[in-house]
Formats: structure tokens, C-alpha cells, sequence
């Protein structure tokens, strides 16, 4: 279930460093080598598991990863 997690998490991490770039975020390898797939709160070594996926998912497609907060729009 550990390996499930993790190559899960390695795909959206992929995922959300590939759109940060074709923004035009630089992003160093040297940062990249540092980000582990394991350190999220959602694996729990002893815990339940979900697996209701959500429609796109389903359907083989990625869900989509979350935009960061425009600060000047929250003020």
C-alpha cells in the first residue's frame, strides 16, 4: 500500500513541477533532489485507505493539482 502512495505521489509531483515550469517558475534540480513522495500527512503507515476515485481519475486522467493563492487578491 507504502509503494501505491508513493508512486502516486511521484506522479503529482512530476506533474506540478512540469506546470510550474511551462509557467515559467524556475526550478532548480538541486530543489527537486530534496522533495520526497513519502513526507505527506495523507500516508498513513497504519491507517484506512480510500479508493473512491473521483469521475476524472476514473476515466484515466490526473486530478487537477491545486493553483496557489493569489495573496494580492486575499487582501
Amino acid at each position: 500500500m507504502l509503494n501505491a502512495c508513493v508512486l502516486w505521489n511521484s506522479v503529482y509531483i512530476q506533474e506540478s513541477v512540469a506546470q510550474l515550469r511551462a509557467q515559467g517558475h524556475h526550478i532548480a534540480d538541486a530543489d527537486l533532489a530534496r522533495l520526497s513522495p513519502l513526507g505527506h500527512d495523507h500516508i498513513r503507515i497504519h491507517g484506512r485507505y480510500s479508493f473512491a476515485l473521483p469521475a476524472e481519475v476514473a476515466g484515466g486522467q490526473l486530478r487537477s493539482t491545486r493553483k496557489p493563492i493569489d495573496t494580492a487578491a486575499a487582501v
